[in-house]
């Protein structure tokens, strides 16, 4: 089999070589389909869309995660993702999934590749975000029934993204367009259920939702290194509740 090299059969990527594991395969697939599996105790991905909110976590130190976690979660943000920019993400996400997987969705981001995003499911992740269009990624996503919010930007992407099964689709940067822009996308595809991120904020979050998002996803105007630094957790808090008001109030 050695001099098979790569081939595709039914839709897998298989890579023939010297040395093959069946067994420790086996057993790695195992391991992410109890990851993924619906749990009836735990949060389920519609909390997403229910909500409204993702809090993007791209810190240096993830060392007070937990900390974290709870002073966004005080301020009704039940979904939080942690961006795989920290090398120590994928071991914080397992944790957080540990401790407070019972209350809220845990996600891994800036998932730039399906191997990383393999990784991340079998430490717990509940969902996955890149931030470009990676049909590799969303390809594994599926294959394991985690839900994937795809990155994208122009009209063209962001349906490639959906039609190859997307459950939905990040506007990244949407500092770039603003709402106008996602308004401007959903005309003639009502059908994309968009979440954008990159410049939003308390005083945009309710706009973006009146255009037509699904969600926002909120990254440094949530959760900002120094306050973090400086244990600032009512600060974080305090801000988590005015996103969520927010965007409760542009969906009356």
């Amino acid at each position: 089999m050695a001099g098979l090299g790569r081939f595709r059969y039914d839709g897998w990527a298989v890579r023939a070589m010297e040395g093959y594991d069946m067994q420790r395969d086996m057993k790695a697939g195992a391991t992410i389909s109890q990851a993924s599996a619906p749990d009836p105790r735990r949060p389920t991905p519609s909390l997403l869309e229910e909500t409204g909110v993702v809090a993007v976590v791209r810190l240096d130190d993830l060392a007070q995660a937990e900390r974290l976690v709870d002073a966004v979660l005080a301020g009704g943000v039940r979904c939080i993702e942690f961006t795989l920019t920290n090398r120590t993400a994928i071991t914080v996400i397992e944790q957080v999934r540990t401790s407070h997987g019972d209350r809220m969705l845990i996600g891994a981001g800036t998932v730039l590749d399906s191997e990383s995003a393999r990784t991340a499911i079998t430490a717990g992740a509940q969902f996955v975000v890149t931030p470009t269009l990676r049909l590799a990624t969303i390809e594994t996503c599926r294959r394991y029934s985690v839900p994937i919010a795809c990155g994208a930007f122009t009209p063209t992407e962001i349906l490639i993204a959906w039609e190859a099964g997307a459950d939905w689709v990040k506007v990244f940067p949407a500092s770039v367009g603003g709402p106008r822009y996602l308004r401007e996308i959903l005309g003639p595809l009502p059908q994309v259920r968009l979440i954008p991120t990159g410049g939003v904020s308390v005083d945009n979050a309710g706009e973006f939702i009146a255009a037509g998002a699904v969600a926002v996803a909120v990254g440094s105007n949530l959760v900002k290194q120094a306050q973090v630094a400086a244990g600032a957790w009512d600060d974080i808090t305090n801000t988590a509740r005015k996103v969520v008001e927010a965007v409760a109030a542009a969906r009356r």
